[in-house]
């Protein structure tokens, strides 16, 4: 996870004089974007291949236009190549088999494939009284197989450069599995070899709101974070569901969410501010949370500029955190814009009702050409389609709201559903994974294990 300096110190130093000008101190760097990657894929075909069989020991099967892996009666497979000319480290290697068109090819297993000592046998050669031992490391078993397909395997770890490779193919299995054999030409075996350093994965954000509690939701949540180690972390507020104090966030919060505190960036919420001034919220997250007492700040990932802001403080046009919102947004130099905080502007919640005080910040953000605003306070899941500040439909720049308050507290009820809302639920705990690319998003709800409500989605910057 890599953050960037949001370049605000102008803002600090003369034009607002804001300590909120400052983005968090966790690790950031400027990192120019790094260069292009060169990337190379080679396909080599098999040099030799064939097969023996038990139930005729002396004969040669090289000229076959079928390879054959078997149980009962046995046939083993024998298959060779050549790799020359790489230069770069290999970062990828896939035997790649295909599964005859015949009746009776495919089967309940396509055998177990091995690296070969001998690499001096011939396909013209080879029967089942003198065939080469298959002695070699294991490289794969492949599962059941059908006729006419493709079969992969990933033998990265076992082809380091250039050189000459035997591969053998049993099987235990007695219902034998049949292949392709060179003589087909373009279903012939093939191994796929990538080298070059493929391209950094676009960086992942994902998180929630309305999360810690006495119960199991929080924590059933966490474990969809821990699967995406490398994802930054956001929460749209009520990080401690009861009243924010020390004591709940050492309780709650720390043994689910605090596990990858490290790495998450949160917005306070109106339960973190039941402990006057928030100090439960502020004294646990440190300056992860931006400066201590404002709760509003902002940070870079990729090509999106993310801002954290606070919907528990005046958020009027003309505050100070509407102003150093809009000159954070002005001296932002990334194409793309993402805002969360914790009441929804927009939603279709029975219990709170759209936070119309967040206009100010809505506007700001319209008026600068963001893309997404995250929030939570009410405890269920809604997408809304893009919109102006007054919710009026608009596909050319129009931001995408979502309310995501189904980080573990229990759910509430929807009332009248609200114009363009698109998407509902309140019965799934889960989390928002956001795939940040250059010029465009990608949208992902992620249940906890045994739900099944989900959405996706993917939207362009402006």
């Amino acid at each position: 996870m890599r953050f960037r300096r949001a370049g605000l110190a102008a803002i600090g130093g003369g034009l607002l004089g804001l300590a909120a000008a400052t983005t968090t101190t966790a690790p950031l760097t400027d990192a120019s974007p790094p260069a292009a990657a060169v990337v190379t894929t080679t396909t080599s075909t098999a040099i030799a291949d064939t097969y023996v069989a038990e139930f005729n020991k002396g004969a040669n099967f090289g000229a076959r236009d079928m390879l054959a892996v078997d149980a009962s009666a046995v046939q083993r497979t024998f298959i060779k190549f050549t790799l020359s000319g790489i230069t770069e480290p290999i970062t990828s290697a896939k035997l790649r088999l295909h599964v005859n068109d015949i009746s009776g090819a495919g089967s309940n297993s396509g055998g177990t494939w091995a690296l070969m000592s001998d690499t001096t046998w011939t396909e013209t050669a080879v029967t089942y009284n003198n065939q080469p031992a298959i002695d070699g490391a294991t490289l794969g078993t492949v599962g059941p197989v059908a006729r006419n397909s493709w079969v992969e395997i990933d033998v990265t770890a076992h082809i380091a450069g250039n050189g000459t490779y035997s591969i053998g193919g049993t099987s235990s299995s007695a219902d034998g599995a049949e292949y392709d054999s060179r003589e087909t030409g373009a279903t012939a075996p093939q191994l796929v070899i990538t080298t070059g350093t493929p391209p950094p994965a676009d960086p992942v954000i994902v998180g929630a709101g309305d999360i810690a509690t006495a119960g199991s939701g929080d924590t059933k949540t966490a474990a969809l974070i821990n699967a995406l180690p490398d994802a930054a972390v956001y929460t749209t507020g009520d990080n401690s569901q009861g009243n924010g104090t020390a004591e709940e966030f050492a309780a709650h919060y720390e043994p689910s969410w605090g596990v990858f505190k490290a790495r998450t960036r949160p917005v306070p919420g109106n339960h973190d501010y039941k402990t006057p001034g928030a100090t439960g919220y502020y004294d646990y997250f440190g300056p992860l949370a931006g400066p201590s007492g404002l709760g509003y700040y902002s940070y870079d990932i990729g090509e999106w500029h993310l801002v954290a802001l606070n919907s528990e403080i005046t958020m009027a046009k003309g505050s100070a955190q509407e102003v150093w919102l809009r000159n954070d947004l002005a001296l932002s130099t990334k194409p793309c814009t993402l805002a969360y905080w914790h009441r929804p502007l927009y939603t279709s919640g029975a219990t709170h009702k759209p936070a119309i005080a967040t206009r100010p910040l809505f506007r700001a953000l319209y008026d600068n050409n963001a893309e997404v605003v995250l929030n939570g306070h009410n405890h269920q899941y809604e997408r809304f389609a893009p919109m102006d500040p007054f919710g009026v439909p608009d596909a050319t720049r129009g931001i995408r709201q979502f309310v995501v308050g189904t980080g573990g507290a229990s759910h509430y009820a929807f009332g009248t559903v609200q114009p363009n809302s698109e998407v509902r639920d309140n019965v799934a705990y889960g989390v928002l994974k956001l795939t940040l690319r250059a010029a465009s998003y990608d949208w992902e709800f992620i249940p906890i294990a045994g739900q099944t409500f989900t959405d996706s989605g993917s939207g362009a910057c402006h």
